[in-house]
């Protein structure tokens, strides 16, 4: 493991390893407040010994909300609850960001907003049509962006990660089959995107890291690499890439390519930034995040399931013991479709 247990600096924000939790929402209460059993969370996989947490997607206005439990950072009240999690975080000498998040057409909302009309057919099988948003709707969303990045500062994040792939807003001006504007916002759609990060830029210390979930494929992985240029000559200071807006996005990768296509992405845009570069999917070892650091020059590996099975995930990779497996059940426990996590079970009878 000589790259996986390296230390990395992303500007003044130092790792103790290549490993970081990326996010993934847990939610507990419906009215956005933290609750005790996210603390709790948070301060299991800090004790793991990742090198950074990126906490799960935390919605910026209460309209945008991708699930009914969501965190939130819309209003200025949640600042003390979030801090309890950096604060039980931060006492395991480990970093975290947060993932700032709006869903747009593919969130809860019953009046839900897209650059474009823009038709999504739901979980629930329902078709979506998203109203197209205003010139003050988006300039009111963007202040819902730079507000909460101010108030993760408040909270002691070490940074902040924009939520902009995986289908959510960012993701749907960013990708061309959705947005169908013809005002600036859909000429250049990374517009929408680095307005905010100025405006947070001037809100917030230098220090202070802004990064970004991008979209490796938008809908194109030449899309993804565009954006990634331009974000990093826009100042963005790390690209954590996973894939866009998945009903859209067209991946051709060779069907003898390693590892998955959200790698595949990942390493074809750290060929042309020299910024941070993150990596994530199927990242289910050690193993592979060491052959993955080493193939691809990227920076940092996302390891999401294996800290769901095992929060000890990082310390047992670097002892060399089990770190367990996900099973990818059909119905998960981590979303409410179960009351049983059967790799976690696995792992526990294995290790006792």
């Amino acid at each position: 493991m000589k790259k996986l247990f390296t230390e990395f600096n992303i500007k003044n924000i130092k790792m103790k390893n290549r490993i970081c939790v990326p996010p993934m929402v847990v939610g507990f209460r419906p009215d956005g407040y933290v609750a005790i059993e996210n603390v709790e969370r948070y301060e299991k996989l800090a004790k793991g010994g990742a090198g950074l947490i990126i906490q799960e997607a935390t919605c910026v206005n209460n309209d945008g909300k991708l699930s009914g439990n969501q965190l939130g950072i819309w209003e200025d009240a949640q600042i003390e609850g979030l801090k309890r999690i950096v604060d039980v975080v931060h006492e395991e000498n480990c970093p975290i960001f947060l993932q700032i998040h709006h869903a747009g057409v593919v969130g809860i909302s019953n009046d839900p907003m897209c650059p474009s009309p823009y038709e999504y057919k739901n979980y629930a099988g329902n078709i979506v049509v998203g109203r197209v948003m205003t010139s003050e709707d988006i300039k009111s969303i963007q202040d819902d962006f730079i507000k909460a990045a101010g108030r993760a500062y408040k909270a002691g994040y070490d940074g902040i990660e924009l939520h902009g792939c995986h289908a959510y807003l960012i993701s749907q001006f960013l990708d061309k089959k959705v947005n169908k504007r013809t005002d600036k916002y859909g000429t250049n759609p990374e517009k929408f995107v680095i307005e905010i990060l100025d405006e947070i830029r001037k809100t917030t210390p230098k220090e202070f890291v802004v990064g970004i979930r991008l979209g490796g494929f938008e809908p194109l992985i030449e899309d993804g690499i565009h954006y990634a240029k331009i974000l990093e000559k826009s100042g963005i200071d790390f690209l954590d890439i996973s894939y866009g807006f998945m009903s859209e996005q067209e991946m051709h990768v060779d069907k003898d390519y390693k590892y998955s296509n959200a790698v595949y992405a990942a390493q074809k845009i750290k060929e042309v930034v020299s910024i941070p570069v993150f990596a994530v999917d199927g990242i289910n070892s050690a193993e592979i995040a060491e052959q993955i650091l080493t193939d691809t020059n990227v920076d940092i590996v996302d390891i999401a399931r294996g800290f769901l099975i095992n929060p000890n995930w990082a310390n047992d990779a670097k002892e060399g013991k089990d770190t367990g497996k996900c099973l990818k059940c059909a119905k998960c426990m981590w979303f409410g479709q179960s009351k049983v996590c059967a790799g976690k079970v696995i792992f526990e009878k294995n290790n006792k």
